[in-house]
């Protein structure tokens, strides 16, 4: 399963990956706004925003670079690696 994280801290991206990884899922992970976002985001099958992080523009151009067909979006205010945890194990069907 690929996942798309969108905002959180940034000393907190390898914590992040580790976590998707703990639930044999792909990560990437965006706490800035890049040029190009929307196309280097893909067609993952898990969106999550941190919300408290992140700019408006950043999660309309999130929002604007996927499919909403495939792509589950799941908005979270707090963007702590529990908070991770309990949306990946609510989200993906193998949860440890």
């Amino acid at each position: 399963m690929s996942v798309v994280i969108i905002g959180g801290h940034d000393r907190m991206v390898s914590q992040y990956k580790k976590i998707c990884r703990e639930f044999k899922c792909k990560a990437k992970v965006f706490t800035q706004m890049s040029t190009n976002m929307d196309k280097k985001i893909g067609c993952p099958d898990l969106l999550v925003l941190f919300t408290n992080t992140v700019s408006h523009k950043m999660v309309k151009c999130a929002l604007d670079g996927i499919d909403d067909g495939t792509t589950r979006v799941v908005r979270c205010h707090t963007s702590s690696g529990t908070a991770l945890s309990k949306i990946l194990e609510d989200e993906t069907p193998q949860a440890v």
